[in-house]
């Protein structure tokens, strides 16, 4: 459950920390940060046209007759292009059938054939033309222009509404199902790249930890673990960090707090290596916990536990979080998403995304699969005191869940 916070300013807070940052009260956090991370590949052209296979198996068996893809993560995912969305299209069409055709401005050609890792081809269009008309004409070329065009869940409604206006008629799909059914089992490559994301991260806390001190608050802690994410070769750091009355609200509060004795602090943060990511959570407390907060500690670890006892292959991803709650329920919180008690799913795909398909939440039918990735995040939080979370991601085997990153002993040792 990572969130991301403004870079500069996190990056400027940090700095004036660092300057005056003296004795931290949890010394015993220190630990080496450069050993035990894996190594790993990125993607290469053979696995990315073994995803293109797929999908075009995927969708001759629909009757499609090709998908439309915009910038975003499963543009990345299909051809190695990494761009933004901006109010100029460009997008993939991956026909059921042979190489596929990007569509960008023409003066972003040399960048997308630049970064394009698959064969096709590229068609440009001018600022005074239509990307519309050049998507249309494409189909009718390509002879796709009577068949349904799948469309990739996040695609904007501005190119769909500009497709069917330059080409009256076409049948729209949609292509969620398709893309899922690659994106959502993991290869070993992604794996390994996952769980280098995962090692850089826990290092960053282990380095962070010792550099909390009396008085800072949540952006300058961020800012310090972001610093040694990337020292540690990690791309984009995201998250964030909520402290004391905070740490109740999954995702924080507009209210400044900072460290004092005793202050829950709530780290989620996580990174990326070639576009896959990390997504962790730590909760300590500065100086000496006491019962209350162990035992909400204690609590979360068991829900923990809990989710990767029920996470086996074949079992749908919902019964995951029923489980867990169940036995929320019989410690007294809830029920359900009531608070006190955990008042968001389980957990959450992830991948190239931070957040992807499918949820380990109630009602998702979806059954586990071996290569399925996921957050293992069972929370507790108590309205105006404070919350728990401790979160790791899992990729499912065939012999059942395991952990990229291993969760904490206690909460005196967040960092296993």
């Amino acid at each position: 459950m990572s969130v991301a916070i403004d870079r500069r300013r996190a990056l400027a807070l940090g700095g004036m920390v660092a300057a005056g940052a003296v004795g931290a009260a949890i010394p015993h956090l220190a630990r080496g940060t450069q050993t035990g991370i894996a190594a790993a590949a990125p993607i290469g052209t053979a696995e990315r046209q073994a995803r293109m296979a797929k999908a075009q198996r995927l969708m001759q068996q629909a009757g499609i007759g090709a998908m439309l893809v915009e910038a975003g993560s499963s543009l990345r995912y299909f051809t190695g292009i990494d761009w933004w969305r901006s109010e100029r299209l460009t997008a993939a069409l991956i026909p059921a059938e042979g190489p596929l055709c990007v569509v960008t401005p023409f003066f972003e050609e040399p960048s997308i054939r630049e970064m394009l890792a698959v064969p096709g081809d590229v068609r440009v269009w001018q600022e005074d033309e239509s990307p519309h008309a050049l998507v249309a004409g494409w189909l009718r070329e390509k002879r796709l222009a009577d068949r349904p065009v799948a469309i990739e869940e996040t695609v904007r409604y501005f190119a769909i509404d500009g497709l069917q206006k330059a080409l009256p008629g076409v049948k729209v799909r949609s292509g969620a199902d398709i893309v899922n059914a690659c994106r959502m089992v993991k290869s070993p490559a992604e794996i390994a790249l996952m769980q280098r994301a995962s090692d850089i991260t826990i290092a960053a806390y282990r380095a962070t930890a010792p550099q909390i001190v009396r008085g800072i608050d949540g952006p300058a802690i961020f800012a310090i673990m972001a610093a040694e994410m990337r020292k540690l070769g990690a791309q984009t750091p995201s998250g964030g960090v909520q402290l004391n009355e905070g740490s109740a609200l999954p995702h924080g509060s507009k209210e400044r707090q900072v460290v004092r004795d005793g202050s829950v602090i709530l780290m989620d943060c996580g990174c990326t290596i070639d576009g896959y990511h990390a997504d962790i959570s730590r909760t300590m407390v500065f100086g000496e916990a006491d019962a209350k907060q162990r035992r909400l500690f204690e609590h979360v670890r068991l829900g923990q536990d809990v989710a990767m006892q029920a996470a086996r292959v074949g079992r749908t991803a919902g019964s995951v979080d029923d489980a867990v709650r169940a036995r929320y329920e019989k410690l007294g919180y809830g029920p359900g998403y009531r608070l006190p008690g955990l008042s968001h799913r389980t957990g959450h795909g992830i991948g190239l995304d931070v957040h992807e398909p499918v949820n380990l939440v109630h009602g998702e039918a979806t059954p586990l699969a071996a290569g399925m990735c996921f957050s293992n995040e069972p929370g507790l939080y108590v309205p105006g005191s404070y919350g728990v979370r401790i979160e790791d991601c899992f990729y499912m085997t065939a012999s059942g869940p395991r952990y990229f990153s291993q969760p904490p002993r206690s909460i005196d040792e967040p960092f296993a």
